[in-house]
């Protein structure tokens, strides 16, 4: 928990060429990594996460272990079809290399380097492989008319100070990753749409996503434009490019209606903002680009500039336990709602993982709080400005209080907060939950009224400051809670211990 001192992390690029086969619900891909080494050790061998062999039903993985014990995933587990990763084939510099299992994890493999990689030198890692989709549970696979491509790819995990994080993939749990440049090609049908991390590289396809989304966005969703192929193209290839970002997924439909608009932000700087969605006859959806902007400037403004150049949402299926998943520049949404109010705050809390994920790149598994709790600290302030809505109440805020102001509508509300079941201390990794009543109320919601707590001591305008100096120092990079605590103090210019201290406290705040 010391705040770091002398800081270092890997460097990534990758390059991958994949296609999708929407008959067998595969995708084949071909992955080269130039990975350095920037720590001061020399390296023998790599851990490297193959997520998608989670999904595979006939092994006992982490993330099955984990869906029994939940009983909502295990009414619904045999009804899941399995994924699996299969046909990996890693060289090194061009010579085939070895891998060997990890003792515990089946989602987790070794790479032994044919030399060792010493401190400051790169190596070229490659690999085939090929991706069996589940259907749709646990942020990925397929439903009959979408597929989520999410924790696709061979992966190295993170080397940092404390060494290797070299853990499975589970459900109620998320993810720590270096931060990578990403160079991704996508070939399938050339009737679908496709929603990924990064900027798209083929002109003509932008265009028309643009002309159709600026369409749709001026007709207010009045029978909205569909996108339709060129005449004559079967197939096609995306090209997306990213830098600086912890992941890559992406998302396809032959459905989708696209809506699309620009942001600007305060010092000039414009966004591209997409949404994507299916036509149900509905209206929910019809601002949902206005709500990825909003969410945009009003994060930017309170936390720090947003860092991209696109930021994306995406409607998909209904899941279990969450609205959404977030990824680099673009989110999954899959709260089922029909409420305008409800879908701009789940839209505006997965953008807003941009900062806490994306830009803010902590170790999720270990702190959970470090993301989804200063997250959600942000969320309530968005709805109660510009609703006097609060997620963790929905309709049940009384309608005398919809009426008061900002301040008078959070003050309530966090009091009302403070008296919810909250044993768990916040700083507890995603292992140390009960159940994910727990891990919502505890890694969501506690940490949300912590923060609340020391604005009432600080100011609105105070925290945003704290929170601005430690998006500027971080940016980019791995920090820890004690990181997070030095920027805060270094910000309000005072120690911080009383307050700090009381994320390791059970019971309420």
């Amino acid at each position: 928990m010391r705040a770091q001192t002398s800081y270092w992390q890997q460097s990534l690029k990758y390059k991958i060429d994949a296609s999708l086969d929407d008959v067998k619900k595969e995708v084949s891909a071909k992955e080269q990594i130039i990975y350095k080494n920037n720590s001061p050790q020399t390296l023998d061998f790599i851990w490297f996460h193959i997520w998608p062999e989670a999904y595979n039903k006939s092994k006992n993985t982490m993330l099955y272990q984990q869906l029994r014990r939940d009983k909502a995933h295990r009414r619904h587990i045999s009804s899941y079809e399995s994924g699996a990763i299969k046909d990996l084939q890693f060289t090194i510099e061009g010579e085939p290399a070895q891998t060997e299992a990890h003792p515990v994890y089946v989602d987790v493999i070794k790479l032994k380097l044919n030399k060792p990689l010493k401190s400051g030198d790169s190596v070229n890692i490659e690999s085939s492989f090929i991706v069996k989709l589940p259907t749709f549970f646990s942020r990925s696979g397929y439903t009959k008319d979408q597929f989520m491509i999410c924790q696709w790819y061979p992966k190295p995990a993170v080397f940092d100070k404390s060494g290797w994080h070299e853990f499975p993939y589970l459900d109620m749990g998320e993810f720590y990753s270096e931060y990578a440049s990403y160079d991704v090609n996508i070939k399938l049908p050339a009737s679908y749409v496709v929603a990924a991390t990064g900027v798209l590289q083929n002109k003509d396809e932008l265009d028309r996503y643009k002309k159709l989304g600026a369409a749709n966005v001026k007709n207010n969703n009045y029978a909205p434009l569909k996108y339709l192929a060129p005449s004559g193209m079967a197939e096609k290839t995306l090209s997306y490019k990213a830098d600086s970002v912890p992941d890559f997924a992406w998302f396809a439909s032959r459905n989708f209606v696209i809506q699309y608009d620009t942001l600007q932000l305060k010092s000039g700087k414009v966004i591209d903002a997409f949404t994507y969605y299916f036509d149900r006859g509905s209206k929910l959806w019809s601002s949902s680009v206005e709500y990825v902007k909003d969410a945009t400037k009003k994060y930017s403004n309170w936390i720090g500039e947003y860092a991209y150049p696109t930021v994306q949402a995406v409607e998909g299926p209904s899941n279990l336990n969450s609205g959404g998943m977030e990824y680099p520049m673009v989110t999954l949404i899959t709260v089922q709602d029909d409420k305008d109010y409800a879908l701009d705050a789940v839209i505006a809390h997965e953008v807003g993982h941009n900062w806490f994920m994306s830009m803010l790149g902590s170790n999720e598994r270990e702190h959970p709080w470090l993301d989804e709790g200063l997250n959600t600290y942000f969320e309530l302030r968005y709805e109660a400005e510009k609703y006097r809505y609060n997620s963790i109440f929905g309709d049940k805020i009384p309608g005398f209080l919809k009426k008061a102001s900002t301040e008078s509508f959070q003050s309530q509300t966090y009091s009302v907060m403070a008296s919810l079941d909250m044993k768990t201390p916040i700083e507890t990794s995603s292992s140390g939950y009960r159940n994910n009543d727990d891990y919502a109320m505890s890694s969501y919601v506690k940490p949300a009224l912590w923060l609340y707590r020391l604005e009432q001591s600080v100011g609105t305008e105070g925290m945003n400051k704290a929170f601005r100096r430690y998006f500027n120092e971080w940016k980019f990079r791995h920090p820890g809670p004690l990181d997070m605590k030095k920027s805060f103090e270094d910000a309000l210019g005072f120690n911080i211990d009383a307050w700090f201290n009381l994320i390791y406290r059970p019971g309420g705040l």
